[in-house]
């Protein structure tokens, strides 16, 4: 029996996990696996509920649980809320207590969305890439950080970029075992020429590489990396970076695709994992029916490849999702003329409908 903690968030998150759900009860159904699913509120949901972004209970169903199945959580409602509380704290949280420090984000441009993309087409044909962010580092959790007013009474704000040897070596392995299962090519990218703690990041990851001599590593600097994105995406394989560049250049890898509601995530740790889509809360179109589940449905295949190791059943997930492109069928988000538009409810029983033995 697989266990799964279901948070569907905020915003359009409940829907879009509604319909990860309705997938993975299919493949269940199909492929006779046991899947044990229990739900608990987060982030907004929780405040507003509890006065929490992250209950103890949520928290020990995350623990207890095999993996985590996540939804976007925040939106403007809760934007007054003071900072220790606000809903975004819940992830933080949860990827600290869980250990969750890869952040895996994979970038493929289907061959029915090469009209979605705002690249050419002959410049996004095969774009299939992964990010592989480190997520329990960097600047989003160095300390020193704070606001302090000084004399004169000018406010001086400052975060701290730190990395230790250890953080840097286990997400560079994780980057360079995902490479040998795909076309063996890591990219680490960094800012060597002004920050100490790129020096490091590159001499240990370095360091890595060599014991895969079977896998190609190149170093690039964030500036020319995201310009070669935009330029030559298909060069790409694995993108190693750090947290926070890994949450710039995984977003701008989400637009090449043609749409970021397309871009699924896994944050894994040693014991644990987290399951999300990239895109935000969307509150403006949340109980509209016009979200792309799409993201939410690939984040459940990845979780079906990498916790469970259900390798034939993640590829029967990711098969129906390219049918259904392939059939013209489009959410509000990729809607072009001469595709046919449905809302999350209809994108997720098309999928579901196309997963078969």
């Amino acid at each position: 029996m697989y266990k799964i903690a279901v948070l569907p968030g905020d915003g359009i998150g409940p829907e879009v996990i509604r319909e990860a759900v309705k997938i993975v009860r299919r493949v269940a159904e199909i492929f006779h696996l046991g899947f044990e699913l229990k739900e608990a509120p987060v982030g907004g949901a929780s405040i507003d509920q509890f006065g929490t972004p992250l209950t103890d209970e949520a928290l020990k169903l995350a623990r207890d649980s095999d993996c985590v199945l996540l939804g976007a959580v925040g939106g403007p409602k809760w934007e007054k809320v003071e900072y220790e509380k606000r809903p975004e704290q819940a992830l933080l949280t949860l990827r600290r207590e869980l250990g969750a420090f890869a952040n895996l984000r994979p970038a493929r441009v289907y061959p029915g969305l090469l009209e979605a993309s705002p690249l050419k087409k002959e410049v996004a044909e095969g774009t299939d890439l992964v990010v592989v962010r480190e997520l329990t580092g960097g600047i989003y959790f160095g300390k020193p950080k704070g606001i302090e007013r000084e004399a004169g009474g000018e406010e001086r704000a400052f975060n701290t970029e730190v990395y230790s040897t250890s953080e840097i070596k286990r997400i560079a392995v994780k980057a360079f075992d995902l490479a040998r299962r795909r076309r063996r090519k890591v990219t680490s990218v960094d800012k060597a020429n002004i920050l100490e703690s790129s020096i490091l990041w590159r001499r240990v990851v370095s360091e890595v590489g060599k014991s895969y001599p079977d896998v190609k590593l190149e170093h690039l600097y964030v500036d020319n990396c995201a310009m070669q994105l935009v330029s030559n995406p298909r060069q790409f394989d694995v993108i190693l970076t750090t947290n926070l560049f890994g949450d710039i250049l995984s977003d701008e890898a989400a637009v090449v695709t043609g749409s970021i509601g397309m871009l699924p995530s896994a944050s894994l740790g040693n014991h644990h994992a987290i399951y999300e889509p990239v895109h935000g809360s969307a509150p403006d179109i949340a109980g509209q029916n016009k979200a792309n589940p799409l993201a939410a449905i690939l984040s459940a295949a990845m979780m079906l490849e990498s916790t469970f190791q259900l390798y034939d059943v993640a590829r029967e997930v990711e098969k129906a999702v390219e049918t259904v492109l392939g059939e013209g069928y489009r959410t509000a988000d990729l809607h072009r003329p001469g595709t046919k538009l449905v809302g999350c409810l209809e994108m997720g029983s098309l999928v579901e409908g196309h997963i078969r033995k």
